[in-house]
């Protein structure tokens, strides 16, 4: 009997040991989910300037991926902005960068080098366009900027896409009908008021550059109202990207006091090249969601990337490991 009683607890001992095992696989298939030593190198992320959203986004980024990916050196490059951030994917000289939708779609109408091979990763969070004056200033609308000093953003930016845009569609030529100036997000709100009537900026909201500076000064945001946007669609190509929205009250609710802003959106995209190495995608792809709450502790925009519209990155296909991905958590 004794005999039987020790063959029987030996036996649940064995189960017990492979039970453990078992369950310890599983815990580490769960902190290592592609279940695999994690892909190793360096990349170069191109991000944008250094008050705005991209940059923000991009080194908060970089130290998630440090955690999931120990042998990765993740560099930043500051750029102007969505157009240039595409040209440098495109071309090779980055890896991985954020743009908006309508600059990819610009690119890649224009035929420019490398447009086929970029590729989509995840649908990030959208940009608002914020059209920014004095609190005295005269200026209500788009059209009342004739004349006027103002920032449309550095050259090959994308808010320098936008701002053109909107000038032409009130019949307003960008180089001759105002002052143009050059400046983003970095220098436009201290420029404002004495060197500038107004600024333009796209981007997540809030966006530092502007919450910094709230608090202290006085200054308004002038609506775009969906009359105008229907005019751009009208206009055709990348335009189709643009739709009308309010920017939500509590972005800025010093400036706003509790008033939400008429204005438009474009959603932003993680986006790479074709040719990038398809497992270290997927992981960064798995980062990118997984990091979603810690990052927009930080960025709120970034509380907004959702796997259920994370796969849509029109007008680009997604990368093949960015679907890998997406085919695994796939209910």
């Amino acid at each position: 009997m004794s005999t039987l009683l020790s063959r029987i607890g030996r036996r649940r001992a064995v189960q017990g040991t492979v039970a453990g095992a078992v369950a310890l696989g599983l815990l580490l298939w769960w902190l290592l989910p592609l279940g695999e030593e994690p892909p190793g190198g360096t990349i170069t992320f191109s991000t944008g300037t250094r008050a705005g959203v991209y940059q923000k986004y991009g080194e908060l980024l970089r130290t998630e991926l440090r955690k999931d990916m120990p042998d990765l050196d993740v560099r930043l490059m500051t750029s102007a902005g969505s157009q240039e951030n595409v040209e440098r994917v495109a071309t090779g000289e980055a890896d991985f960068t954020i743009a908006a939708a309508d600059a990819v779609e610009t690119y890649k109408l224009a035929g420019d080098p490398g447009a086929e091979k970029l590729r989509g990763v995840t649908r990030l969070y959208d940009d608002y366009v914020q059209l920014v004056v004095p609190n005295d200033s005269d200026i209500r609308s788009v059209a009342d900027l004739r004349g006027k000093r103002v920032a449309i953003g550095p050259p090959n930016s994308g808010v320098r896409l936008i701002a053109t845009r909107l000038l032409r569609a009130v019949g307003i030529d960008p180089e001759t009908g105002i002052a143009p100036r050059a400046d983003g997000i970095d220098t436009g709100p201290g420029r404002l008021g004495d060197e500038l009537d107004a600024f333009f900026w796209s981007g997540g909201v809030p966006t530092d550059g502007l919450k910094e500076i709230a608090e202290n000064s006085a200054f308004r945001f002038v609506p775009i109202d969906d009359d105008l946007v229907t005019k751009l669609h009208e206009s055709g190509g990348a335009t189709r990207y643009y739709r009308t929205t309010n920017m939500p009250e509590s972005a800025y609710p010093t400036v706003q006091n509790g008033a939400v802003v008429p204005t438009m959106a474009v959603s932003n995209l993680l986006v790479t090249r074709a040719d990038v190495d398809p497992r270290l995608t997927e992981w960064l792809t798995r980062t990118v969601l997984d990091s979603r709450d810690g990052i927009g502790a930080h960025v709120h925009s970034a509380q907004l990337v959702d796997l259920r519209t994370a796969i849509y990155t029109d007008p680009l296909e997604l990368h093949e490991g960015a679907r890998r991905y997406y085919r695994s958590v796939k209910p």
